[in-house]
């Protein structure tokens, strides 16, 4: 499906994609379910890869409350910068190590309904007309929002295959 560029398909594709995501990691045992993936991912389990989503729901969030307030988000986070994005994402790692895979289903489904919530909120024109707000530089609201929804459960549910497929090679 092509990346949405209204409302009604950034709410759907965002639900559909989270569902898929939710529905593929239900349908497998809780033993696979907290298996490590193989060597050679930054992710080392499902565990991780909810989080990594979670976390990038917290920080879009922030850039949405400081930005909607008139001022300028550290993007992608304080003392990071766009290409220091790897970087980040290993920090965003480390911080949640001590987490259940129980509490990050748990704090994945909250932000989850906080960033749907953002986008509720919002006419197609405030979620896609490039430059509307000063925080978005260039791009549009509706921008980040696809790719900290429907873009990124997509690709975390990729990697969960992926990692499923290696492991049983």
């Amino acid at each position: 499906m092509p990346r949405p560029t209204s409302k009604t398909t950034l709410l759907e594709l965002s639900s559909e994609n989270f569902n898929k995501l939710n529905d593929f990691i239900n349908q497998l045992s809780i033993e696979e379910q907290n298996k490590e993936f193989p060597e050679g991912t930054m992710n080392r389990n499902i565990r991780d890869i909810l989080m990594h989503l979670h976390h990038w729901h917290l920080m879009v969030q922030d850039w949405y409350k400081v930005g909607m307030a008139g001022n300028k988000p550290d993007m992608p986070a304080k003392g990071y910068t766009w290409k220091t994005t790897p970087d980040l994402n290993r920090w965003i790692l480390e911080q949640y190590q001590n987490t259940s895979l129980k509490e990050a289903k748990k704090y994945l489904n909250k932000s989850f309904e906080q960033i749907q919530h953002i986008i509720e909120k919002h006419t197609d024109e405030e979620l896609f007309e490039k430059k509307r707000y000063k925080w978005t530089g260039s791009t549009s609201l509706g921008s980040y929002l696809v790719s900290a929804t429907s873009s990124h459960y997509d690709w975390a549910l990729k990697l969960i295959k992926k990692a499923k497929k290696t492991r049983k090679k």
